[in-house]
C-alpha cells in the first residue's frame, strides 16, 4: 500500500535507467555532466560527449529561474516596461508621440475649433455623446470637418488619453479662393491655379502642390468632402512646398470654378477624349481641373469646364498617375506663360 510520501516527486540524482530504444550518452571528458539534460546547469553550457572539448559562452539575455536551473519562455523573452503612453507618477499626461497634427481631449480640440485653427478630421468615440462633446462635434461641422464614428479600441491604438476625441489638424492653414486671385494681381500675373476634384490620395496631393510650386502656379483648390487634406503625410511628399502654395478648401467646387469664370479665367479640364494637350493653347489666365485616376472629374464638374485636354498616350495603359499628369499639364501650361 502506498503512502503520501512514497506518491511524492523524488529528486533527480544522476543516470536513469533507460528503456529499450532510448539513446545513451557517454560521460563527459572534464566533469560528471552527462547527457543533455544536466541538472542546474545551463543549455549554453552542456556538453554532449567526449568529443565536445568546448562549451560555448552563456547568452547574455538568459536569466536564471527560480531555484537556479536555466529555462526557455521567460528566459528568452525581454523584458517588458511600462506602456509607451502611460501617466507618468505625478499623473501628467505625456505629449503626443512624433505627429504633432493630432489633437487629443476634448478641451484641446474644443478651443482650437473656436480659435479657427483647421481641422481636417475628427474621430469620436461611438456611443453617447454628452453635452460638450456634442457642442465640439457641431463646431466641427460647421468648421468643414469630416465627423466620424470609430470605435474606442481603434482610439486607444493612437492615443490612449484620447478622452473619446482625436482632431487630426491641417499641416498650414487654408485660405480664401480671393487671396489666390489677389496675389496673381500682385505678381502682375494671369492667374493660373490648379483644381482638384476627387483626389483622396494624400500622397497625390502633396506631389502635385509640389509641382504647381515648381511651375509657377499661384494656388491649389480643394473641395471639403471627397478629397485628401493637408495631413502629414500630404505634407511630406509636398517637400516643403505648402509653405509656399497657397491652397485654398472650397464648400463647392463648381461654384469656385463659376468664380473664376467670372474674372475671366479658362477653366480647362482633363479627360480621355479631350484635345491634344502637346497642341492646345494655354496662353492667359487659365485654371486646370485635375480629377481622379479612377472616376476622373466628375460630371457635372466636367460640365461646368470651358473646354477639356488629354496627354496622348502611346503605350498599352491607358492613364498615367494623377499626380504625373499635372506635373505634365502644369510644365505645358508654363512654357506656353513663357513664350
Amino acid at each position: 500500500m502506498s503512502t503520501k510520501d512514497d506518491n511524492r516527486r523524488r529528486p533527480y540524482t544522476g543516470n536513469r535507467a533507460r528503456g529499450p530504444g532510448r539513446r545513451t550518452y557517454p560521460e563527459a571528458a572534464n566533469g560528471p555532466r552527462v547527457g543533455r539534460i544536466a541538472q542546474n546547469v545551463p543549455r549554453a553550457q552542456r556538453v554532449d560527449g567526449p568529443e565536445a572539448d568546448y562549451a560555448p559562452e552563456a547568452r547574455a539575455d538568459i536569466r536564471p529561474a527560480r531555484g537556479g536551473d536555466f529555462h526557455r519562455g521567460a528566459a528568452y523573452r525581454a523584458p517588458t516596461g511600462p506602456r509607451q503612453y502611460k501617466r507618468d507618477m505625478d499623473g501628467a499626461t505625456p505629449e503626443l508621440p512624433e505627429d504633432d497634427h493630432i489633437l487629443a481631449g476634448r478641451n484641446p480640440i474644443r478651443e482650437a475649433l473656436r480659435a479657427g485653427r483647421p481641422v481636417e478630421k475628427l474621430l469620436v468615440a461611438t456611443g453617447d455623446l454628452s453635452g460638450g462633446a456634442q457642442e465640439i462635434v457641431r463646431l466641427a461641422r460647421e468648421a468643414g470637418a469630416v465627423v466620424q464614428r470609430v470605435d474606442r479600441a481603434r482610439l486607444d491604438q493612437i492615443y490612449p488619453a484620447h478622452q473619446g476625441m482625436l482632431a487630426y489638424v491641417a499641416a498650414v492653414a487654408y485660405v480664401e479662393l480671393e487671396d489666390i486671385l489677389a496675389a496673381a494681381a500682385e505678381k502682375e500675373e494671369d492667374p493660373f491655379i490648379i483644381l482638384l476634384d476627387g483626389i483622396t490620395d494624400p500622397h497625390n496631393l502633396g506631389a502635385i502642390v509640389r509641382s504647381a510650386e515648381c511651375a509657377g502656379a499661384h494656388g491649389v483648390v480643394i473641395p471639403e468632402r471627397r478629397a485628401a487634406g493637408l495631413t502629414p503625410a500630404a505634407a511630406k511628399a509636398a517637400a516643403g512646398a505648402l509653405n509656399y502654395v497657397p491652397i485654398a478648401r472650397v464648400k463647392n467646387l463648381n461654384r469656385a470654378i463659376e468664380t473664376l469664370q467670372e474674372h475671366n479665367i479658362w477653366v480647362i479640364g482633363t479627360a480621355m477624349d479631350g484635345e491634344n494637350a502637346f497642341t492646345a493653347d494655354f496662353s492667359g489666365p487659365v485654371a486646370l481641373v485635375i480629377g481622379s485616376e479612377g472616376e476622373g472629374i466628375a460630371r457635372l464638374t466636367l460640365e461646368k469646364c470651358d473646354r477639356t485636354v488629354a496627354l496622348p498616350m502611346k503605350g498599352r495603359i491607358e492613364s498615367l498617375n494623377a499626380s504625373v499628369a499635372a506635373g505634365i499639364l502644369m510644365y505645358e501650361i508654363a512654357r506656353a506663360r513663357a513664350r
